[in-house]
């Protein structure tokens, strides 16, 4: 027998929402089409997200907000630029705070880049040919995925959007932002951040000597 609609509890249709932040309704048409099931209820919501956001990605964000962290004791900061479509939307308190949660992302991940196309293909080719030294002897097959395979899992730690998200390790940044696309409306993009540590190395700076150690020339 199928699920309706008023044999969904209020309560299962809060919790949907507390997992994905999707509109009430919403939260409420995924569980009927997933029979009162919560994980295939997220799935459903998260495939309409993807798409929502797929639909969005060709129109202008220019507005948005610059958003900053930083982290107890001092030691690490973060600012990031989110744009959206219109002000009424970066004013807002969900968008606000879907903004906080990646600067959190950035200060607790570390990732280097927003999306995989930012990384240079010269350090993909450096990751190709450590992963293939894991493949001597292997077929030809088998190794062009073991080589895949080690390259997405790189992706999956430097680049922002394919991280799993520090507060839920079911969800990548990728998800939160599609989710948020499709609860507000409007093409949502993750420009740019910077993060700062306190004695970090820079790019073509030299690694500072230890106390006591003379510094190499």
């Amino acid at each position: 027998m199928s699920t309706t609609a008023t044999e969904i509890s209020p309560e299962l249709v809060r919790q949907l929402r507390e997992k994905t932040s999707a509109g009430m309704m919403d939260c409420k048409k995924a569980l009927v089409e997933a029979k009162g099931d919560l994980a295939t209820a997220e799935t459903i919501l998260r495939k309409k997200g993807a798409a929502s956001a797929s639909k969005k990605a060709g129109r202008e964000a220019k507005e948005g907000v610059i958003g900053s962290y930083i982290h107890v004791g001092d030691k690490v900061g973060v600012l990031v630029e989110i744009n959206c479509e219109t002000d009424f939307v970066a004013r807002n308190e969900s968008f606000r705070a879907f903004v906080k949660d990646v600067t959190l992302q950035i200060a607790a991940a570390m990732p280097l880049y927003v999306k995989r196309d930012e990384v240079p293909a010269s350090v993909i080719d450096t990751e190709k040919e450590v992963a293939s030294v894991a493949t001597k002897g292997k077929p030809e097959a088998v190794a062009e995925k073991i080589i895949a395979g080690k390259v997405d899992k790189y992706y999956s730690t430097v680049c922002l959007l394919e991280q799993t998200f520090v507060k839920d390790d079911k969800k990548t940044i990728s998800d939160l932002l599609n989710a948020k696309i499709a609860e507000l409306g409007e093409n949502i993009i993750i420009r740019r951040f910077t993060r700062f540590q306190v004695g970090e190395t820079l790019p073509g700076q030299a690694v500072p000597a230890a106390e006591g150690e003379t510094p190499a020339a």
